[in-house]
């Protein structure tokens, strides 16, 4: 490898990083944040009761902690996508707030250039789980006694 293109690669594996790990302290903050009684009007406004806030709350806290994983970082990047576009689709159908979107649609793209930097991650847990389902599947099963 010519001595450019390492310096190239060194910085965007430094730039990556410092995005997961901004990410990851949003996400965490935003998860506390959710776990408090601040958001339960909000919550409450879109009608699907308080489940839903602990839930998201779950995610984004499984999804931080996972970007600071170096093999679970496009998973979890991944899953912060689906939880941020749902985010978008309820502010703007359920809320009807175009302006309350703006940070979630944001937050999912940031998250979609780590998924896909690290697409290796999620394809490889692909593969993982595809080979240990094909394995299950052919062992043969044992009647209950």
């Amino acid at each position: 490898m010519s001595e450019p293109a390492s310096v190239v690669r060194v910085i965007g594996t430094v730039a990556l990083w410092v995005l997961r790990v901004l990410l990851a302290a949003y996400f965490l903050y935003s998860a506390y944040l959710l776990f408090g009684p601040g958001l339960a009007g909000k919550f409450d406004k879109i009608g699907f009761g308080q489940w839903l806030r602990y839930l998201t709350a779950v995610l984004e806290a499984a999804g931080a902690i996972g970007l600071l994983i170096p093999r679970l970082g496009g998973l979890a990047a991944l899953g912060l996508v689906g939880v941020m576009a749902g985010a978008v689709a309820t502010e703007v159908f359920l809320l009807n707030d175009l302006g309350g979107a703006q940070l979630p649609l944001i937050l999912l793209a940031l998250a979609a250039v780590i998924a896909v930097f690290r697409r290796q991650d999620i394809t490889g847990a692909l593969s993982l789980a595809r080979t240990a389902l094909a394995g299950n599947a052919a062992q043969p099963r044992h009647p209950a006694a």
